[in-house]
């Protein structure tokens, strides 16, 4: 019987080169693009700080976080990229289309990850109003970005460890 082992802290996520070699495709959308940029900016922040070459990192822009999803299957199916990174920013207006949009992009970003078999994390923030996402994107709770970013690391690493035929 095979035992599970408590989950180790980052702590060895914060090497300038545990990533190096791995290459990271992001997808960004433009809706709310001031504060999709935060995100963006901070994910690539902390995988230049984990040894990601330049030339490893390639972000792409799409229109609105709806589009996310396609975006991500393109980079995933191309092979190029050992994890990919998807964000976007949708803030509630008067009715439910905020959910909607955040919703189908969840559901089609986990899609794409279970298809391919390429990690696909979801930074997607569904906020109520924009002090909630300043406080998500270098504020006061943290930073989505980098918080994405590093889950990439790890689930890049964990691909390469385990290998699916």
């Amino acid at each position: 019987m095979a035992h599970d082992t408590a989950p180790e802290p980052d702590a060895d996520l914060s090497g300038s080169d545990v990533a190096r070699g791995r290459r990271f495709g992001l997808v960004a959308a433009r809706f709310n693009e001031s504060y999709v940029r935060r995100l963006v900016d901070g994910a690539l922040d902390a995988l230049r700080r984990r040894g990601v070459a330049e030339p490893d990192l390639e972000v792409t822009w799409v229109p609105g976080s709806f589009e996310l999803p396609l975006a991500a299957r393109w980079a995933a199916a191309s092979g190029r990229f050992d994890a990919v990174l998807a964000f976007g920013v949708v803030i509630r207006g008067e009715t439910e289309h905020f959910r909607l949009v955040a919703d189908a992009a969840s559901q089609g970003l986990m899609r794409v990850m279970l298809d391919t078999g390429v990690p696909v994390l979801n930074g997607v923030l569904a906020a109520e109003n924009a002090d909630q996402v300043a406080a998500r994107t270098g504020g006061a709770l943290g930073h989505r970005g980098v918080d994405v970013a590093l889950a990439a690391v790890r689930m890049a690493a964990l691909r390469r460890e385990r290998p699916v035929a």
